[in-house]
C-alpha cells in the first residue's frame, strides 16, 4: 500500500495489529475527513493511509456541504479530502454562507485527489482560511501520488520536478527537458506489476524498458528545462481543431475562473471545416445568468482565440460520477443534441 500510494507521507505504517492498536489508543493528532465515496481511488488511498498510521478517519455516506461543516465542528479533522472543484466549490460556498455557525478551526489541510482544483477555488479557500495548506494531488490509481499540481496565473498546470516522473514519446524514450515536444507522463519506482489476467493492458500501461518498469498515466505533457512538467491533459480528450491541439482541462480552468460559473466540461464536437470545434457545457451559479457572449468575451483575456468554445450550452447541473470525475461522454451527448437537456 505504501508503494502504491507513492510513499509514506506521515511516517512508516504499522505492520502488526498490536502496534496499530497502540498507536490508535495513544491518539494520533492527525484526523481525516473523507468526503468522497470509497469506490474512488483517492478516497481509498486516504482511508488506508490513515488506518495504517493509526489515525482517526471520518467517512461520509454521501457528500453534503452542510453536513461536512457539522462533521468538521464535531470531529475536529485536521485534513479534509475532496475530489477537485466538484466537491470543493460547493464546500466553499457553504463555508461562506454558514461557516460562522460552526467551529472550523481544526481544518489545516485541504487535500484533493482524482481531479485538479482550479486556481479560482484555491484562491477562495485561501481567503476563507488564511494559512490553509492546499494539496492539489496529481497521480493515478496505477501510480499513486506523483506530486502536487500548482496552477499558475497563466492557467498552466505545473508538476514540480520528481526524479521518478518524466515525459516520454511514443517510443518510450525520454523527451529532452526544455523542448516543446509533447509526450506522455511516465512514472518509475514503486509501480504495480500489472493488471490481473490482462496481459495486453499490462504491456501497454506498465512497459519494461531497459529493465525498468514504468507506468504510463495517459496524461500528455511537456517538460521544461528545470524538469518541471507542464500537464496538458488526457490524451484521449484532446480536441483537434484545424490541426491545433486543445486540451479540455485548460479551457475548463479558464471558464471556472468566471465568478458566475459553478462548473464546466469541455469537449470536441464535429465540424465540417475544422474537423472538430471546441464546445462547453456550463453550469451557472445560482442567481446568476451569464450569456454565451459574456463568457466568450471573458475567455479572450485568458485563452488563445482557437481555444475559446465555439458553442456553449447551459445546463442545470454538470454531470459527474459520484466521486466527482468528469463525465465527458455525457458532455458530448449534450453538445451534439443526443441527450435531452431540459435546463439548457
Amino acid at each position: 500500500m505504501a508503494a502504491l500510494r507513492g510513499g509514506n507521507h506521515y511516517g512508516e505504517p504499522h505492520r502488526t495489529a498490536e502496534a496499530l492498536t497502540a498507536a490508535a489508543v495513544a491518539g494520533d493528532p492527525i484526523t481525516y475527513l473523507v468526503t468522497a465515496p470509497l469506490m474512488h481511488g483517492a478516497a481509498s488511498y486516504n482511508l488506508l493511509t490513515s488506518l495504517l498510521t493509526g489515525s482517526l478517519t471520518v467517512l461520509m455516506r454521501r457528500f453534503d456541504p452542510l453536513e461536512t461543516l457539522r462533521l468538521i465542528d464535531r470531529e475536529k479533522p485536521m485534513i479534509v479530502m475532496v475530489v477537485g472543484d466538484a466537491i470543493a466549490r460547493p464546500l466553499a460556498d457553504a463555508i461562506r454562507a454558514h461557516g460562522a455557525d460552526h467551529d472550523l478551526s481544526s481544518l489545516k489541510v485541504l487535500g484533493s485527489g482524482g481531479a485538479i482544483l482550479s486556481r479560482s477555488v484555491q484562491e477562495e479557500f485561501a481567503e476563507l482560511f488564511p494559512g490553509l495548506f492546499v494539496n492539489n494531488g496529481f497521480g493515478a490509481s496505477e501510480s499513486g501520488v506523483d506530486g502536487t499540481i500548482t496552477v499558475g496565473a497563466d492557467g498552466l498546470m505545473r508538476l514540480a520536478p520528481n526524479p521518478l516522473v518524466t515525459v516520454v514519446d511514443g517510443a518510450m524514450k525520454p523527451i529532452a527537458p526544455g523542448s516543446d515536444e509533447i509526450g506522455y507522463i511516465a512514472r518509475s519506482g514503486h509501480v504495480p506489476l500489472g493488471y490481473h489476467n490482462d496481459p495486453d493492458k499490462t504491456a501497454a500501461t506498465f512497459p519494461v524498458i531497459d529493465g525498468v518498469r514504468w507506468t504510463l498515466l495517459g496524461d500528455m505533457a511537456r517538460i521544461e528545462a528545470d524538469g518541471t512538467v507542464i500537464v496538458l491533459g488526457r490524451g484521449s480528450g484532446c480536441i483537434n481543431t484545424g490541426g491545433e491541439k486543445v486540451f479540455p482541462e485548460e479551457v475548463e480552468q479558464a471558464l471556472k475562473s468566471h465568478p458566475a460559473v459553478m462548473d464546466a466540461l469541455v469537449a470536441g464536437v464535429p465540424d465540417e471545416r475544422f474537423g472538430e470545434r471546441v464546445a462547453a457545457v456550463v453550469e451557472a451559479r445560482p442567481g446568476t445568468g451569464p450569456s454565451v457572449d459574456e463568457l466568450r468575451a471573458y475567455l479572450r483575456d485568458h485563452l488563445a482565440g482557437y481555444k475559446i468554445p465555439a458553442h456553449i450550452t447551459f445546463t442545470g447541473a454538470v454531470m459527474r460520477s459520484p466521486s466527482g470525475k468528469a463525465d465527458y461522454r455525457w458532455a458530448k451527448r449534450v453538445l451534439t443534441g443526443q441527450e435531452g437537456n431540459p435546463h439548457a
